[in-house]
C-alpha cells in the first residue's frame, strides 16, 4: 500500500479550481486510497454549463494548440505532476499496466496531432465551383463527455469537440480522473481559452444531467448506458465492443498467437479486445490452444517490466470472481484455462503488493447462440463457439470489430453490409488497427458537425 500523501482532485471550471465539499475516496489497487476526489454537485454542474454557454462561440481552436498540448501531456510537469507520476496514478487507480498506460499516452498524443488530418479524411469535398461551397460547423455550442475508466485514449473524443469549436464539460470516469485532468491542464497551458472547458468529477446522475443539458455529447458505459441513450441523436454511445473473430482456417501457431494478442493487449481492457471466437474448426482444440497461449502471461505487479495483465482492488476483483463462477457453472460451458494456467481455476490471484491480478480465461460453449457468447469482462476473456456456413452472419452481429479469418468472399460482403457490425478486419490484423479517416464507430466528425451551404454572388 502506498505511503504517499493523499492527492486531492477537484473540479476545474473555466480555468479555476473549485473545491467541492462532496468528497469521496478513490481506491488504490494495492489497498487503501489513492486520491480524495471532490465531486461537482448538480448546482455546480449547472453553473459550469451556464458559464460555458455564455462564452460559447463555436469558433474552432487551432491545430497548433493541440500539437502543443500533446507535447505537454506527454513530457511536461503540469501543476506539479510529472509524466511518471501521472502514469503511476493511472496504473494504481485503474489496474492498467505501465506498458498499457505508456501505449495509451502515445496513442492519445498521436490522435491529438492528427485532428486536422482526421477531419479532412472524414468530410467530403466542400468546393462546387465559383461561388458555391459547403461549410462544416458545430451542431451546437456545448458538448458533454461522460467518460469511462477502462482506457485513457478515448479522452481524445472530447478534445476533438473542442477542436471543432464546442465548449466542453467533461465528467471523468470514476477510476481515472487523472487523464482528463492532465489533458485539461495541458490544453489550458497550450493556449486553449479557459472559458471553453470544465473538468467535473461527478455522480452518475450529474453525468446524465450534463448530457441532457448539452447540445451534443458522448457517453461511455455498459449495456444500461446503451439502452438509456441509444436512439438519442444528440448523444454518441460507446458501449461494450463485443469484438469477435470468425476462424474458418487452420488454428496454427501464428493464428493462435494473433488471436491471443487480440484478446490480451492492454490487459484486455479495450472495447476492441477479442471476446469471442466462432469457428468451423474443432472447438475444444481451438480453445485449448488459445488457453495454453494465454496461460504463459506472467502474474506480476502492473508497474513491472513485461506486465500484461490487469489488476484490481479487492472489492472489484470479488465482483469479477462471482461473474466468472456463474459463467463456469452454466450448462454447455467448458473451462479450458484451468488445465493450462498456473493459477488453476482461480481467476483472481493476489500479488505481493496487495493488488488482485486477473488471469486470462478461455471458455468453450456447445452452440453458437449460447448466452456466454457476447459476454464482456475487463480482462483477457474469450468464449469459443462452433459456427457453420449455414449459421450465416447472424451470430456475428453486434460487433464493434469483426476479424474475419476466411476466404469466403460472400460472407465478408454480408458482414460488411450488416448494420450492427461497425468495422471489419481481414486476416491477421488487430481489431484496433486504423489510420485517420477509418471509422471507429460511425463517422464521429459528422456527428459533431453539420454542413451549411454558402453561396456568393459571382464577381
Amino acid at each position: 500500500m502506498t505511503s504517499e500523501p493523499l492527492l486531492a482532485v477537484d473540479p476545474l471550471v473555466c480555468g479555476r479550481s473549485v473545491t467541492s465539499s462532496d468528497r469521496g475516496r478513490l481506491p488504490d489497487v494495492r489497498g487503501g486510497d489513492l486520491a480524495d476526489v471532490g465531486a461537482a454537485p448538480r448546482l455546480m454542474a449547472l453553473a459550469a454549463l451556464r458559464e460555458l454557454r455564455t462564452h460559447a462561440d463555436g469558433v474552432p481552436v487551432a491545430q497548433e494548440v493541440f500539437d502543443r498540448a500533446a507535447e505537454l501531456f506527454e513530457e511536461a510537469v503540469l501543476e506539479g505532476e510529472s509524466p511518471e507520476a501521472y502514469a503511476d496514478r493511472v496504473s494504481y487507480a485503474t489496474g492498467l499496466t505501465a506498458a498499457a498506460v505508456a501505449q495509451s499516452v502515445r496513442d492519445l498524443v498521436d490522435e491529438l496531432r492528427e485532428l486536422s488530418e482526421t477531419t479532412a479524411a472524414e468530410l467530403p469535398g466542400t468546393g462546387f465551383g465559383a461561388g458555391f461551397a459547403t461549410r462544416w460547423v458545430p451542431r451546437g455550442r456545448v458538448f458533454a463527455a461522460v467518460m469511462a475508466s477502462n482506457h485513457p485514449t478515448p479522452n481524445v473524443t472530447w478534445a476533438q469537440a473542442l477542436f471543432h469549436g464546442y465548449s466542453v464539460a467533461v465528467k471523468p470516469g470514476s477510476r481515472d480522473p487523472f487523464t482528463p485532468l492532465r489533458l485539461t491542464r495541458a490544453l489550458l497551458t497550450a493556449g486553449l481559452p479557459a472559458h471553453k472547458l470544465a473538468f467535473l468529477p461527478a455522480s452518475h446522475e450529474t453525468g446524465e444531467f450534463l448530457l441532457k443539458e448539452a447540445d451534443r455529447g458522448i457517453v461511455y458505459g455498459g449495456d444500461s448506458a446503451v439502452r438509456r441513450w441509444q436512439g438519442d441523436e444528440s448523444v454518441a454511445v460507446r458501449g461494450p465492443g463485443r469484438t469477435k473473430a470468425l476462424l474458418d482456417a487452420e488454428a496454427d501457431e501464428p493464428t493462435v498467437a494473433h488471436l491471443a494478442l487480440s484478446a490480451s493487449f492492454d490487459g484486455g481492457t479495450r472495447c476492441t479486445n477479442l471476446s469471442a471466437v466462432l469457428t468451423t474448426r474443432p472447438v475444444h482444440e481451438v480453445a485449448d490452444a488459445l488457453a495454453r497461449r494465454l496461460a504463459a502471461l506472467p502474474s506480476v505487479p502492473v508497474t513491472t517490466a513485461g506486465a500484461t495483465l490487469l489488476v484490481a482492488d479487492r472489492e472489484r476483483a470479488a465482483r469479477i470472481r462471482r461473474q466468472v463462477d456463474e459463467l463456469r457453472a452454466a450448462p454447455g460451458v467448458t473451462d479450458h484455462s484451468a488445465g493450462h494456467d498456473p493459477a488453476g481455476k482461480d481467476t483472481v490471484v493476489e500479488l505481493a503488493d496487495g493488488s488482485q491480478l486477473l488471469r486470462p480465461l478461455v471458455l468453450s460453449v456447445d452452440r453458437v447462440d449460447h448466452p456466454a457468447v457476447g459476454t464482456e469482462l475487463p480482462f483477457p476473456f474469450v468464449v469459443v463457439a462452433p459456427w457453420t456456413p449455414a449459421d450465416g452472419v447472424a451470430p456475428l452481429r453486434g460487433s464493434l470489430a469483426l476479424n474475419l479469418l476466411t476466404e469466403d468472399e460472400e460472407l465478408v460482403d454480408a458482414a460488411v453490409r450488416e448494420p450492427s457490425v461497425r468495422k471489419v478486419t481481414r486476416g491477421a490484423v488487430l481489431p484496433w488497427t486504423a489510420v485517420p479517416g477509418i471509422p471507429h464507430d460511425d463517422n464521429y466528425t459528422q456527428f459533431l458537425l453539420e454542413p451549411k451551404g454558402v453561396v456568393a454572388a459571382a464577381s
